[in-house]
């Protein structure tokens, strides 16, 4: 009898165990089924100001890529926290545009080439990328992409090496604006990007049919014409939309109003 209740005894503390045990591993799951749900972000919103200027928002910071325009082309946005720059050029670099900005606590991130041409208050504020360079930030990374010219005609608008388009990585989200550049291999090479800004204006960059042919081969999830308004024309934003879908329909073509003061 003794025994009898010193078996039930001791498989009754074995279940008691055992059951601890599986509740533990229970809070365990949970925890981090917890964590990774606190992980997930929201996707990037892009603001389009004019031309090559916007504002990306995520996860509470505000990124500016080529501020121009003056102060009131920001009017009613958050201020800075990060500035990123792609080239020395006027539609990409105005430096009275960054002092009107309040740049306290403001990280700027451009190439050599454009803090080189800037005053030394805003030259303090600047960090360098070259191409192929990755930087991780506060909460996210980005990695400077080679932008330059391919055609003859055009090769000293746009010098290899002189500017950087940027890839940022938000969480899971890739987004990729080009900067001024034309179909290169960097471009045609990249993969997993969800979002993509592409130039297309001449002579400066490259073709609508040369921009489609790039997308086509890298196949972002969305494609956003920017960058667009040439000298003296327009590129025609709805033939690329036509040669993207026509070539791939499940690339989606996104287009924004980068120029909310012109009829285009």
């Amino acid at each position: 009898m003794k025994k009898n209740i010193a078996l039930t005894t001791t498989i009754l503390l074995l279940i008691l165990i055992a059951c601890k045990g599986k509740a533990e591993k229970q809070e365990e799951t949970t925890e981090i089924e917890t964590t990774i749900k606190a992980e997930t972000y929201a996707p990037a919103k892009i603001i389009p100001i004019e031309h090559a200027t916007a504002i990306i928002e995520w996860n509470n910071t505000t990124i500016y890529i080529d501020p121009v325009g003056g102060k009131d082309a920001f009017k009613g946005r958050q201020s800075p926290d990060i500035i990123f720059i792609t080239d020395i050029h006027g539609d990409h670099f105005n430096a009275n545009t960054l002092n009107e900005l309040n740049l306290e606590g403001v990280q700027i991130i451009t190439p050599e080439a454009v803090k080189s041409q800037m005053d030394q208050a805003l030259a303090l504020k600047t960090d360098t990328m070259v191409n192929g360079e990755v930087k991780e930030l506060a909460n996210f990374s980005v990695e400077a992409i080679p932008m330059y010219n391919l055609r003859e005609e055009a090769k000293d608008f746009h010098l290899k090496g002189r500017g950087n388009g940027y890839l940022f990585t938000f969480g899971d989200e890739r987004i990729y604006f080009s900067g001024d550049t034309e179909d290169i291999p960097e471009m045609r090479a990249l993969n997993n990007i969800d979002k993509a800004f592409v130039c297309m204006n001449l002579p400066y960059t490259m073709t609508v049919e040369s921009a489609a042919n790039a997308v086509l081969e890298f196949k972002p999830n969305q494609v956003y014409p920017y960058h667009y308004r040439g000298r003296p024309d327009v590129s025609d934003v709805e033939k690329f939309k036509n040669l993207v879908n026509q070539g791939n329909p499940r690339i989606e073509v996104v287009q924004l109003d980068w120029y909310p003061n012109e009829a285009y």
